[in-house]
């Protein structure tokens, strides 16, 4: 991985009447990365895609893809980029390779070859000539991302690619990107509003919220980044509150809740706050990180209305 941005977002905004979908959003991805844009539904996330890709014009602000204003340099900046927003269409009563055959032509004609090497890719070469009114939601997923790489980019845009899959579609496609970073040398951009699918998956990521941009980094960082809050469940009870009332230089704050405590630690004192307890004879039943940045996105999520 390099540190070159292939994808650079300049104050980014785009405005539908009175209300700002998004608004200044900077955004750095670079070569390799998995990147997660997570959000809220309504967050602005398909707006920006959507601008990424030059389907809508921004307000103000741009775009840069490998170096080129999407704004001035539409071809040459999209030339190596392919993507899906939302839900892929087809039409159904044709195969999936007849389906594949319609948009090459819109890239000025894509071998039978290549078609057959991206079915391959995503695990539907068998179900090439069959209608995709037969396939199911998982395998039209698949399709969408095969059709995103036929032109075999170097940044891939997949908008909620796992939206309404089941776990084990969800599984497969999560699969399928690993693969496409790590084996196929693919950028990936990954539009998401569960952030345990983007842990599971990215190396980077960024939160927005009602169009503003709230964090962007590394995500073993920002998932390690400041205090925790830690559920402990454990006997007795008595003195799992002793110790942790005399530990205030370790434990920030703590409250009983039902059958458990919950306590606000430094990430880099759980460790030792765990040894803590069992030295002093606490028969530990679990005990769960809840990290903060976890809390921050689901507390954006509670409290977002539909934009």
């Amino acid at each position: 991985m390099s540190n070159d941005p292939i994808l650079q977002t300049e104050n980014l905004s785009k405005r539908f009447k009175k209300r700002f979908a998004v608004s200044d959003l900077n955004l750095e991805i670079f070569r390799g990365d998995i990147f997660g844009f997570l959000g809220p539904n309504g967050a602005g996330k398909s707006t920006t895609i959507r601008m990424l890709l030059s389907l809508v014009r921004p307000t103000t602000g741009d775009v840069r893809l490998f170096g080129c204003s999407v704004l001035r340099e539409r071809s040459e900046a999209l030339g190596k980029v392919g993507g899906i927003v939302e839900k892929p269409d087809f039409y159904l009563y044709l195969s999936a390779m007849r389906n594949l055959e319609i948009v090459g032509a819109l890239h000025g004609g894509i071998p039978r070859s290549r078609i057959f090497e991206v079915l391959e890719l995503v695990g539907l070469k068998e179900r090439a000539f069959d209608a995709v009114k037969t396939y199911s939601h998982g395998m039209k997923q698949r399709l969408g991302i095969a059709q995103a790489l036929l032109n075999d980019p170097e940044l891939v845009i997949l908008d909620e690619p796992t939206s309404g899959l089941d776990p084990q579609g969800t599984k497969e496609i999560r699969e399928l990107i690993r693969h496409l970073a790590r084996d196929r040398s693919k950028t990936v951009f990954l539009s998401s509003h569960l952030l345990s699918e983007i842990e599971l998956v990215a190396n980077r990521m960024a939160i927005i919220n009602r169009g503003n941009l709230v964090v962007q980094g590394r995500v073993t960082e920002l998932l390690e980044s400041g205090e925790q809050r830690v559920i402990i469940r454990g006997k007795p009870l008595a003195r799992i509150r002793t110790l942790l009332a005399s530990r205030k230089s370790m434990v920030q704050s703590f409250r009983w809740d039902g059958n458990e405590f919950h306590a606000t630690v430094e990430f880099r004192h759980i460790p030792a706050l765990v040894r803590l307890l069992v030295r002093n004879g606490v028969k530990i039943e679990a005990v769960t990180p809840r990290r903060s940045l976890e809390d921050y996105f689901l507390s954006i999520t509670e409290s977002s209305s539909i934009i």
